[in-house]
């Protein structure tokens, strides 16, 4: 009888199990997670290629041989460096011929002096004997030939006149000896170009000539000048970003960025540096740069980066993960599993959002609120479904 009874009791729990476990499956599990308040951000994502912040081919302003290059490819050098030399050997006769020019124009003034000391002292002679005849013919009318005056007054000019002459030769020698050493001067400064510095600080990118290798003077457009070598300053890079006409307004200089850079998986910080302050018409963006120190060179020019430019925040206010929402626009909705485990969808209003959340900025959603994620098949009003909390990375700071 005892087993009797067992057996019953156990049949009825039995079946009561499979009763409640067939309840359970016909209650789905779904995923959700909690709405919460926190501070958001909506960032605009721009992908850009590094470019040097100065880059420019190394000129010889003289034409010459290359008599020694001390740089090559990939070396560093600092501002004033030296990079090669030229061997110009009629710039050297040019300097000579210069000094020679000086030297003559001195020589020259020198015997100007004399001649103009010769020529004052023939003038004060002549000057002084047509006085005194002349001071005789006042005193003693008749007693000298007017005739014999004349002469000598004619003398005394024409000596005057010599004067003066010797004295324009002496101004003419001292600017003969000035354009001179113009000329000495101007060769100087030429054959100072025979010595190629580095314009800035940078790397080497490229090297054109080698010992020996005739250099063409870049100083004319026409010609077909070839550089010494290629500098980049690349301590400091831009990344020309293409903005799009909607973020304008949002563009400061001086904000900081984040730049990553997925060939070296890490993130560097750059500040928005200068902008075109003009919308391009063709393509509706304007040209942004960054500016991103590289002082320990890591970063080569032509590297891609991701730019992610703050277009808006919000500090404190309900956000929630983009999986949730259902919908977009006005008829964007969550669907809410209330503390009964039953399913509200309520309609929202949406605000700023990033790859991750969004902001809520009206409905029925509260902060704590578990949200359905994932799949929402199937789901209506006041069905019971079995919640099971989840996590999900995103962006958002939660506020203290």
């Amino acid at each position: 009888m005892v087993a009797i009874i067992f057996l019953a009791t156990l049949i009825s729990s039995c079946a009561r199990s499979r009763a409640e476990s067939q309840t359970m499956k016909e209650i789905p599990t779904v995923a959700v997670v909690k709405a919460e308040r926190a501070n958001l951000s909506s960032d605009l994502d721009l992908t850009a290629e590094f470019e040097p912040f100065q880059e420019v081919d190394v000129m010889a302003k003289v034409s010459g041989y290359i008599r020694q290059i001390r740089v090559d490819i990939g070396d560093r050098v600092g501002e004033g460096q030296l990079l090669a030399t030229l061997e110009i050997p009629e710039m050297q006769d040019d300097l000579t011929r210069a000094a020679a020019a000086i030297e003559e124009a001195n020589a020259e003034l020198a015997a100007a002096r004399d001649e103009l000391q010769r020529a004052e002292s023939a003038h004060d002679m002549t000057h002084l004997s047509y006085t005194r005849i002349l001071d005789v013919s006042k005193r003693e009318a008749g007693l000298v030939p007017q005739q014999e005056v004349d002469e000598i007054h004619s003398r005394d000019l024409v000596a005057e006149a010599q004067v003066s002459g010797a004295k324009a030769h002496i101004t003419a020698c001292e600017q003969r000896i000035h354009v001179a050493q113009a000329d000495r001067e101007r060769f100087k400064t030429m054959y100072q170009y025979a010595v190629i510095t580095a314009p800035f600080a940078g790397v080497v990118t490229k090297r054109y000539a080698n010992t020996g290798s005739l250099i063409q003077a870049g100083t004319a457009s026409q010609t077909q000048a070839m550089p010494v070598v290629r500098l980049s300053q690349n301590g400091l890079l831009r990344l020309a970003l293409p903005v799009p006409e909607s973020a304008v307004p949002v563009i400061h200089l001086g904000e900081p960025v984040d730049v990553r850079v997925s060939a070296l998986h890490r993130t560097f910080p750059g500040r928005v540096a200068r902008f075109a302050d003009r919308v391009d018409q063709s393509s509706r963006t304007m040209k942004t740069e960054v500016d991103v120190p590289n002082s320990s060179l890591v970063l080569v020019p032509g590297m891609y980066a991701e730019v992610d430019l703050v277009t808006e925040q919000r500090k404190n206010v309900l956000v929630i993960p983009v999986e949730a929402i259902d919908g977009s626009g006005t008829s964007a909705r969550v669907y809410i599993v209330q503390p009964s485990g039953t399913i509200l969808i309520a309609p929202i209003r949406l605000g700023i959002e990033n790859a991750h959340e969004v902001e809520v900025r009206s409905g029925d959603l509260k902060a704590g609120d578990s949200i359905v994620v994932g799949s929402r098949s199937g789901l209506k009003n006041g069905d019971r479904v079995q919640p099971k909390t989840i996590s999900l990375a995103g962006d958002v700071a939660p506020t203290s």
